[in-house]
């Protein structure tokens, strides 16, 4: 089993006139992924499970106020640096807020990347997402350059990129904007 959590510290102005500026945690995702211990012909690595959406509870504005839950999947390759893949899941809300509007969206996420011998990384994807509810796309199209390192036996990657908005309706973000992640891996051996 695999566990993947993502919690978003978003910091946004002016998402709609008057709206002013929100600080804060967005909702959280967090996926589990069943795989095989190896990867399986060609080198493919997958995964499959149950991914979660949690409201943050924060700033209206940075939350959905919508408990949800759907499926979630991975399939990737591996070769000499290289990773090509994608990620992808289905969100339906099943309770929150009932003055809030429902969540129906799906989230894909290809990605193609390449890791250097001395632990730095380059990617190019996408974090799209389709509101069934509303018939919009949010493209965004990142490219990220990330650095492994260790604090003891703890490894963390950091990473920082740029984000250019392809298509999202006129109440999201539009243009150029920016991203740094600091993601903590737990790798375990059996």
């Amino acid at each position: 089993m695999i566990s993947r959590s993502i919690i978003p510290f978003v910091s946004q102005r002016n998402v709609f006139p008057g709206s002013g500026t929100q600080t804060g945690v967005g909702d959280i995702t967090q996926s589990f992924f069943f795989s095989p211990k190896a990867p399986g012909p060609g080198g493919l690595i997958w995964g499959v499970g149950p991914a979660l959406f949690i409201p943050s509870d924060a700033d209206p504005l940075l939350s959905s106020g919508k408990w949800g839950a759907g499926p979630t999947g991975v399939a990737l390759i591996q070769d000499s640096g290289w990773t090509i893949g994608v990620l992808a899941n289905q969100n339906w809300s099943y309770a929150g807020e009932g003055n809030r509007p429902d969540v129906n969206q799906t989230f894909i996420q290809p990605f193609i990347s390449y890791t250097t011998k001395d632990a730095w990384t380059f990617t190019l994807d996408t974090e799209s997402t389709f509101d069934w509810l509303n018939d919009q796309w949010s493209v965004p199209i990142n490219f990220e350059i990330a650095k492994l390192v260790k604090f003891g036996t703890q490894p963390v990657q950091f990473q920082a990129g740029v984000r250019y908005w392809a298509d999202n309706p006129n109440t999201g973000a539009h243009d150029f904007g920016a991203r740094f992640n600091v993601i903590f891996l737990f790798p375990t051996q059996k």
